[in-house]
C-alpha cells in the first residue's frame, strides 16, 4: 500500500510544476469550450475563473510542498 501511495505523492517543486501545468492545460481548454458555449461576457467570464482557479491550486500546492519539506527535516 505505502507503494502505491508514494505514486500519489508530490514530492518536489518540478512535480508540482508538472501538476500546475497539467491543470493549466485542462483549464485553459475548458475555457474555450466556456466561450464557445456561452458567446459574450459570460463565457469569458467563466473561462477566467477557470484560468483564475488555476493560480490559486498551484500557489497552494507550492505552499504544500514547501511545508512537507520543512517537516521532514
Amino acid at each position: 500500500m505505502q507503494k502505491i501511495k508514494r505514486l500519489f505523492t508530490i514530492k518536489t517543486k518540478f512535480e508540482a510544476f508538472l501538476v500546475i501545468y497539467a491543470l493549466a492545460l485542462g483549464a485553459t481548454e475548458r475555457g474555450m469550450v466556456y466561450m464557445d458555449q456561452y458567446p459574450g461576457v459570460g463565457g469569458r467570464l467563466l473561462a477566467l475563473c477557470c484560468t483564475g482557479a488555476v493560480f490559486m491550486a498551484g500557489g497552494k500546492v507550492l505552499d504544500a510542498v514547501d511545508m512537507q519539506r520543512r517537516w521532514q527535516f
